[in-house]
């Protein structure tokens, strides 16, 4: 299933319901209402989606938007911080997310569930990053540096992933109510939370909960693939019993992510797709706004025929 995420032109309308018919005119008939959406944009959703204007397949996250926080921040409050009312704050946003997707019909909704706070900054992927960029991939330098930050990273997690996993096991009842699941990201910055490591014994966690699932990102997963911190493809491969669908977009080496597909990127789209996706899954565009309009087009035959040819 096609889906696009209003991340894409939200900033540049006022009006929710010119963002779908804006996404609409792309040839998407489904979008994901991204987080930092105001309430008032909301509203323009809403009545596009009474409308049958648009249908809404998921809401990512905080959505609507925290009316205290001007900036589009995803991660303003999270389910790991040290502030109790922080956690508090995060769940509670979640949980009047979550009544967003029901009443948008929705079926899933993105989560990111937060980060090991120590790293300010996330410092360490930035770090690795540049010297990826100067092309250090191969040094002794990069793998002295990436395998410190990597040990400090797994030492500090437990705390974090336990304040995570609690967090998921109170909302999983109330999104089981609501008839929507919750969709763990794979994130792109090994400071946050799930690690790379931990996704997996998260989700063998969650086996036989319907309403706890993963979320891929083709564009996050990428990134870590190019520090060499997993292989993309044997990732998928591990996650795929617990796979629910992801968030399409590119990355231009080595971790300008959010790119159209099939303009120079690094993710092979042609192999991972046949090889772990379905037809019926959402494969939802999250794409900056810089990408064009006419980047879109351009690209979106040779995704629908990449598509078409998915099983069912």
């Amino acid at each position: 299933m096609d889906v696009f995420s209003t991340c894409w032109n939200a900033s540049r309308h006022s009006d929710g319901g010119a963002i779908c018919d804006e996404i609409r005119e792309l040839g998407f008939d489904y979008i994901e209402a991204s987080h930092g959406l105001s309430v008032s944009k909301m509203s323009g959703i809403m009545k596009a989606v009474d409308e049958k204007r648009i249908r809404v397949a998921g809401v990512h996250n905080f959505c609507p938007a925290p009316i205290e926080v001007l900036a589009d921040a995803p991660d303003a409050y999270r389910f790991t911080s040290h502030r109790p009312m922080d956690r508090e704050r995060a769940l509670r946003l979640t949980q009047e997310t979550l009544l967003m997707a029901a009443r948008l019909e929705a079926k899933y909704v993105v989560l990111h569930l937060g980060r090991v706070e120590l790293m300010k900054g996330r410092t360490a992927t930035r770090e690795l990053e540049r010297m990826v960029r100067h092309g250090m991939r191969d040094s002794r330098e990069f793998a002295e540096a990436k395998g410190k930050w990597v040990r400090k990273r797994k030492m500090l997690g437990g705390l974090y992933l336990e304040r995570a996993r609690q967090a998921l096991c109170q909302l999983s009842e109330e999104a089981a109510k609501l008839g929507v699941v919750l969709a763990v990201e794979g994130r792109s910055h090994f400071e946050q939370v799930p690690g790379e490591w931990e996704m997996l014994p998260l989700m063998e966690e969650f086996r036989d909960n319907p309403n706890v699932v993963y979320w891929h990102d083709f564009g996050h997963i990428q990134r870590k693939h190019n520090l060499l911190m997993l292989d993309h493809r044997q990732y998928l491969q591990h996650l795929q019993p617990f796979l629910y669908g992801a968030h399409v977009n590119d990355v231009r080496w080595p971790a300008r992510d959010h790119r159209a597909p099939f303009l120079g990127g690094c993710v092979d789209f042609a192999t991972l797709l046949p090889s772990f996706f379905r037809k019926s899954m959402p494969l939802t565009w999250e794409l900056s706004p810089s990408v064009t309009r006419e980047e879109i087009l351009e690209v979106k035959k040779r995704w629908d025929t990449l598509t078409d040819s998915l099983p069912d």
